[in-house]
């Protein structure tokens, strides 16, 4: 797979100013949702926040061939997500589901269906996927052009950690809010000759995590 140069020196210094986002700007160091946007589903009713994080990372993506020509798809992110004390807490990428058999012929997944999943530092796990439009909105809402959507997550698997950590287990829905950067660039997948170039594109987001309330 051919390397395409978007992880350049300036890309670096790009990723390194968003480090210095990782703790909470707010000076009680909480981390809370902000409004949410036209079109875009709230969390169900019946289900309470218990997690905030603050994530920096990249959307990674690739070029492949798309119907008569290509285009960059995305095949992972990579992100550490911190705390409100402003440590790091999770991990952030994707893997398969265990609790959700890969159906489609088409894509070698051992293990279960590729979904977007974040392992916290007792080693509990969540898989997510973005939730369907439905009469209350929809899964995905771009509020910048510049940026990635906010999301709106189901959650369709999680489990405890082998040594017992739970703290993610039971995850009803993710929230991806707040989001900066992270879009596919305009340039480097424009004919065949440019499948396999990938771009690892630096974004910073809010993630936030629920369960059913008691």
């Amino acid at each position: 797979m051919k390397k395409f140069a978007f992880v350049t020196l300036a890309m670096i210094l790009i990723l390194s100013g968003f480090s210095l986002q990782a703790r909470p700007a707010r000076a009680d160091g909480t981390i809370t949702p902000p409004p949410l946007p036209a079109g875009l589903a709230p969390v169900p009713a019946g289900n309470k926040l218990y997690l905030g994080t603050h994530a920096v990372g990249t959307q990674n993506y690739v070029c492949k061939p798309s119907g008569a020509g290509v285009a960059y798809v995305l095949f992972t992110p990579e992100a550490t997500l911190f705390g409100e004390d402003g440590g790091q807490v999770i991990t952030h990428n994707f893997s398969p589901n265990p609790f959700e058999p890969n159906t489609d012929p088409k894509v070698v997944a051992p293990g279960g269906t590729i979904r977007a999943t974040w392992q916290y530092r007792d080693t509990s796990r969540v898989w997510a996927k973005v939730h369907a439009t439905d009469i209350t909105g929809s899964g995905a809402v771009t509020v910048d052009q510049t940026a990635i959507a906010w999301l709106l997550l189901d959650g369709v698997g999680s489990q405890n950690g082998p040594t017992g950590g739970d703290k993610l287990t039971g995850t009803t829905f993710v929230q991806r809010l707040n989001t900066k950067g992270g879009v596919a660039p305009s340039t480097g997948c424009s004919s065949l000759t440019d499948v396999g170039n990938t771009a690892f594109m630096p974004y910073t987001a809010d993630y936030f995590f629920y369960k059913k309330a008691d």
